[in-house]
């Protein structure tokens, strides 16, 4: 539903995006990456606010650029404060709903704000909300016309763990039922909840793209690390060191901490092991799958 192809975005002699490709189907797929990274620019490519100064943007397979019939497709929540203080916040869903055309701009309204959990507070000034309040009133703008393509510029900020838990259950839903949904955020744990797919920005590049925990298997260059627990966890340590994959083990309070070359070989291994060694394994755990590790490793490469 998105592609970039070769896309770079410069203003001045400073380049925000330099040759970035992706695309984005059905789905949630998180947008990562440091303070200046390019996140934004990208995203207000795509919602046809920007032009690239190479390359081309499509949604739906139509440049998003100065494209109005595109637009009808798009739902775009910005980080900045897009809010009218003195409408109320059915007033402010209702004019977006007018301004994509809809015939029954009153009950789109409705549907949206009842979507976001809003309905309590439908009808007071905007300007008396909280932070969390205000996103969740510009998502349900976004909604109003039902759009095929979503992208939300750093979404949950402002909203407390209630609000969060419920609008990132809105999304997962809205990608399950095929939409695209394309969010940006600083904070790792909301995108490892949310995300299906990751996109990694830094430095205006294309660093990483596809499942993290797929992502961290491919690095090859940094060992993978494990903790187990068994019913004889020096037995096992033993038999463990003269296993090909593993390059160092350790015991720490009741755990085996294991440094293996490759996560498949590993994993395969430590059964075959744990059997040599008469030793019943109680857990195995990756503790280096994050997506945290995934994205500390990019940026300081």
């Amino acid at each position: 539903m998105i592609e970039l192809s070769n896309v770079s975005r410069w203003y001045g002699n400073v380049v925000a995006v330099n040759e970035v490709s992706f695309k984005v189907e059905a789905g949630v797929t998180g947008l990562l990456g440091p303070n200046g990274a390019g996140k934004s620019t990208i995203l207000h490519m795509v919602a046809g606010l920007l032009a690239p100064s190479t390359g081309t943007v499509t949604v739906g397979g139509q440049p998003s650029f100065g494209n109005p019939p595109v637009y009808r497709q798009i739902g775009l929540v910005p980080e900045r404060e897009a809010v009218y203080p003195f409408l109320t916040g059915r007033e402010f869903v209702r004019a977006s709903a007018r301004l994509q055309g809809l015939t029954d701009a009153d009950a789109a309204a409705t549907r949206a704000i009842e979507a976001v959990d809003m309905l309590a507070a439908a009808d007071r000034a905007i300007g008396g909300y909280s932070k969390g309040m205000r996103q969740r009133i510009k998502v349900a703008a976004a909604l109003v016309h039902e759009p095929t393509t979503l992208i939300l510029d750093e979404p949950f900020n402002g909203m407390d763990p209630r609000q969060r838990l419920h609008m990132m259950t809105l999304l997962r839903r809205m990608g399950q039922e095929g939409r695209a949904i394309l969010f940006s955020s600083h904070i790792l744990e909301e995108v490892e909840r949310l995300a299906e797919r990751v996109l990694v920005i830094v430095a205006g590049r294309l660093a990483a793209s596809g499942d993290f925990r797929q992502i961290r298997r491919l690095m090859t260059d940094r060992p993978h690390t494990f903790t187990v627990r068994s019913s004889d966890d020096r037995a096992l340590a033993a038999v463990l060191m003269a296993t090909p994959a593993v390059s160092g083990v350790s015991l720490d309070d009741g755990l085996i901490s294991v440094r293996a070359s490759d996560f498949g070989t590993f994993s395969r291994q430590v059964a075959v092991a744990a059997r040599d060694a008469r030793v019943r394994l109680y857990e195995l755990l990756p503790t280096d799958e994050s997506l945290e590790s995934v994205f500390s490793y990019l940026v300081r490469r």
